[in-house]
């Protein structure tokens, strides 16, 4: 292979590596291109590409990635599954599923997440329930304790409205109450006006002067009868 091609391969790997969160390595050794095509078919199902790879090339490629973990796995054949978008699990169910079915290919390990893992690491992968199935799981193990907070939440802050509404009220009453005694208060006053009922007295004295006045004039009408 010229250098400049070489160059190019070692560019497509890193941009590959780059690309895929999860890399699944396998040894190929024995298997025929038929065989190597139908897994190559179905990891695709999966959103995987099944790679054979130089091993000197990939190492190359692997520390422009960044990925430098990778090359403990690059020993005698390998192919790579490159899971980018893909369903990790199912790729790992059909992988391991080929090396159970060829008795061939033989499961290396790979790197998830950034962290190498090891055989029997894709082999627990692969037994896990469908990515779909399993985030239902994951998402229900996070809303369950969501709801459980928001119910510790919510009760004592509908208590504590409940309390409040009744003090409202509470008070409310108390203060109708306070208007109601407020108001015969108010009206005393004008029950007390009367009071000035002493004024008739001065209306007496005349009456009594008058009195007095016709008792006078009686008298002297009768002393002028008796003079004549």
């Amino acid at each position: 292979m010229l250098k400049q091609e070489k160059e190019r391969v070692v560019a497509e790997l890193a941009e590959r590596l780059q690309a895929s969160e999860t890399l699944l390595v396998a040894d190929y050794r024995g298997l025929d291109m038929v065989e190597i095509d139908a897994v190559r078919t179905e990891l695709i199902k999966h959103g995987a590409r099944f790679t054979v790879v130089k091993n000197t090339l990939t190492k190359r490629a692997a520390e422009q990635a960044g990925v430098p973990e990778l090359n403990e796995f690059l020993d005698g054949p390998t192919a790579i599954a490159f899971v980018g978008d893909g369903d990790m699990v199912a790729v790992a169910k059909a992988l391991n599923d080929s090396a159970k079915q060829t008795k061939i290919l033989a499961l290396k390990g790979g790197i998830l997440a950034g962290k190498p893992i090891s055989a029997d690491d894709v082999r627990e992968l692969a037994a896990l329930p469908p990515m779909e199935q399993l985030r239902g799981q994951v998402l229900g193990a996070i809303v369950a304790p969501l709801n459980a907070i928001a119910g510790l939440v919510n009760a004592p802050l509908q208590n504590l409205l409940g309390l409040v509404d009744a003090r409202i009220e509470q008070l409310r009453e108390q203060g109708d109450a306070g208007e109601a005694a407020a108001e015969p208060q108010a009206e005393e006053p004008a029950a007390e006006e009367p009071a000035p009922e002493e004024e008739p007295a001065a209306e007496e004295a005349p009456a009594a002067e008058a009195s007095e006045e016709a008792e006078t004039e009686s008298s002297e009408v009768t002393n002028e009868n008796e003079e004549e």
